[in-house]
């Protein structure tokens, strides 16, 4: 997959930035940086396994152990990758119920990447209150934007707005 079209404001994260250097001795299922730009990197990874489960059939956890296997995630957050892809795939039927009405479309009908974020993005609004709405949104933007269609930055921004106007309204005045 390509490099971000954009960088992504990784001071806005939701996590704190670690100022010195990663340990070296992390295990593969510990993450080596707690860093905003980890959790951006396991944004990524959850996608692009999100959209592997979509298009093979595969489970979640047999998806990620080959990211594991495959990819390099010393600057990844592994543990938000498990987070991500156990949480959308347990609460898959929740978040597909809570993302359809606001849709104008049909759940089936929208592309696989867009699934794939709308998954990540709703899943984070619901069940990761330690991650603030507007990060949860920045960074799905910012996965469409890399990967979506040309426009699919803002129908995903729209349906997360709708959604964390119902489930974040305690942050929507700050």
């Amino acid at each position: 997959m390509s490099k971000p079209k954009s960088g992504v404001d990784v001071s806005t994260d939701g996590t704190p930035s670690s100022k010195g250097p990663a340990s070296k001795s992390a295990s593969p299922r510990s993450s080596s940086s707690r860093s905003p730009s980890a959790r951006s990197k396991a944004r990524r990874f959850a996608l692009q396994a999100l959209y592997q489960i979509q298009l093979t059939g595969c489970s979640a956890a047999a998806a990620e152990q080959q990211f594991l296997d495959d990819h390099e995630m010393k600057r990844v957050d592994v543990e938000y990758l498990h987070a991500l892809l156990a949480g959308t795939s347990e609460h898959r039927d929740e978040l597909e119920s809570l993302i359809t009405p606001i849709l104008d479309r049909a759940f089936t009908a929208l592309d696989p990447i867009e699934k794939a974020i709308l998954y990540i993005g709703c899943f984070e609004l619901v069940h990761r209150i330690d991650v603030p709405y507007r990060v949860v949104i920045n960074e799905a933007i910012e996965l469409a934007l890399q990967f979506g269609a040309t426009e699919s930055h803002k129908y995903v921004n729209s349906i997360l707005d709708r959604l964390a106007r119902v489930h974040r309204p305690h942050e929507q005045g700050r």
